[in-house]
């Protein structure tokens, strides 16, 4: 057996055997033993900022401006579901919910997210996550406008791919940004936060659809919409009283000002030469080649450089939910495979197209479709919230295959439920597994990647699940048509197997 390399001390995750396998090495420290002594001795001069300490009330307030970008994700990815199913919208379109024309307004957002791996891969490393974050909401503002005020399919069109460029690059850089600025010992729940706060976006939407979708105009759908504008705009007007990264201060040459923001959020005793903060800034600036390819954007080679890369990138393409739910940090080497199976083991379908399935399941009420299509996000917010605070205490490889199992399981027995049409018992029973899936699909966040490849780590992430997203938003449509739905749930089945 190979030697095992040390955790990474600045991100104090714990890992399991195969996170040790493909961990950084340091060069100060030779074994784990070292390293993990080493911040021992720290916290024990320094065990860091309390929870009610005024830097950590700080904190919070930081984290829920940056969570915004995470509940646009949720917000925007959910709202078209809910509408789709509104009578009003399709009459003023001319659509019937399934088929191609329908692909084409779920797919477009799709296309915009993918568009936006490109300003994703470049603005956050060339000119800071705060910065990337604002103009990334700002277009994703105009696009909201856009598609809430448009009088044409083409409009409308047009602006939600325009919300799916500002969605996409938001949502990259927030996760770069609070992975970087939160304190160590407390990072694992802060990006579950993170992760889960798609879900609030996703219960606004959802829920206030409810309400709107009982309106005899166009304000049904059109409102909601609007509100897109919101958690956008509140990002935008608070994120510069927010601190900048410290290690893209760090990867510009302002060290001090760095170390200064670790002091105030991460030591007791605010002190800048904590032995705590000495070792955050030692292993940041190892980590960091300021002349190194983080400069180039067009550079990608960092994701595939060493074995440790490469099977972090390997992890990328596969296993997790999908890219809002996905944070990256160089200490854990266990979720990265993030995109393509994730989003095509049935949460694609659910998201997207739940109201549809209840359609086909015997629900023809447009108010209860859409009450229920709410109720799936509470619940789905309760599975993001269990795997945020239980991933640091189980590991992230335990919940991983711990969901993945119980996925595949409820998946199968929802097929079985909603196998004889007709069935009123038989379909609430279904109806109630489908919704235990979304829970348990929520409870796997992943954080991987090393400082220099994290940018565009997100970057390619987003293009692997967003790939598999077109899927989704471009087949499933037309499959719902002229395929039977159960099929559908075989295949997911199938695809949560091989994953």
């Amino acid at each position: 057996m190979e030697p095992v390399p040390p955790i990474s001390l600045a991100d104090d995750f714990k890992a399991d055997s195969s996170y040790i396998e493909h961990a950084p090495v340091h060069k100060r420290f030779k074994s784990l033993e070292e390293r993990q002594k080493a911040l021992d001795d720290a916290l024990a001069i320094d065990p860091g900022v309390g929870v009610w300490s005024l830097p950590a009330i700080q904190m919070y307030l930081v984290t829920l401006v940056v969570c915004c970008c995470s509940g646009d994700s949720g917000f925007d990815g959910t709202v078209m579901g809910g509408i789709n199913a509104m009578e009003q919208y399709q009459r003023y379109f001319g659509m019937n919910g399934k088929g191609s024309s329908t692909s084409i307004v779920f797919g477009i957002y799709t296309i915009g997210s993918l568009s936006g791996t490109i300003p994703a891969s470049y603005l956050p490393d060339k000119f800071g996550r705060r910065l990337s974050m604002f103009f990334a909401n700002l277009v994703l503002i105009v696009g909201a406008v856009l598609t809430a005020n448009a009088t044409s399919r083409n409009m409308f069109l047009v602006g939600r791919w325009l919300t799916g460029v500002g969605s996409g690059c938001a949502g990259a850089s927030a996760k770069s940004y609070l992975a970087e600025v939160s304190p160590a010992k407390s990072r694992g729940a802060y990006m579950g936060f993170l992760n889960s706060f798609y879900y609030v976006g996703q219960m606004a939407a959802t829920g206030m659809m409810v309400s709107t979708g009982n309106y005899n105009n166009d304000y049904s759908w059109r409102l909601p919409l609007y509100i897109q504008v919101v958690p956008a705009a509140f990002n935008v007007l608070f994120i510069f009283f927010c601190p900048e990264s410290p290690r893209w201060l760090c990867s510009v040459g302002k060290s001090d000002q760095a170390r200064s923001i670790l002091a105030k959020y991460h030591s007791q005793t605010s002190d800048p030469n904590s032995p705590l903060i000495n070792l955050e800034m030692e292993e940041i600036e190892e980590k960091i080649e300021i002349e190194g390819a983080d400069k180039r954007w067009w550079d990608f080679r960092p994701l595939f450089r060493t074995p440790s890369d490469r099977y972090r990138i390997y992890m990328v393409i596969l296993i997790g939910k999908n890219f809002h739910t996905t944070c990256f940090d160089e200490s854990s080497n266990t979720g990265i495979f993030t995109g393509t199976f994730g989003q095509l083991s049935g949460n694609g379908m659910i998201t997207y197209f739940l109201p549809i399935l209840l359609g086909n399941a015997g629900i023809t009420s447009q108010s209860r479709k859409l009450t229920l299509n709410f109720v799936n996000s509470v619940t789905s917010y309760a599975g993001a919230l269990a795997g945020s605070f239980t991933v640091d205490k189980f590991g992230r490889r335990k919940n991983l295959l711990f969901s993945t199992m119980t996925i595949t399981v409820i998946l199968a027995i929802a097929t079985g439920l909603l196998s004889q049409e007709g069935n009123a018992a038989r379909s609430n029973a279904g109806i109630t597994f489908i919704f235990l899936f979304m829970v348990v699909q929520a409870l796997y966040p992943a954080e991987v990647l090393g400082y220099q490849a994290r940018a565009k780590g997100l970057a390619f992430l987003n293009i692997c699940s967003q790939a598999a997203t077109l899927i989704n938003t471009f087949g499933l449509p037309v499959a719902l048509e002229k395929l039977t739905w159960k099929g559908k749930f075989f295949s997911f089945i199938s695809e949560k197997e091989i994953a």
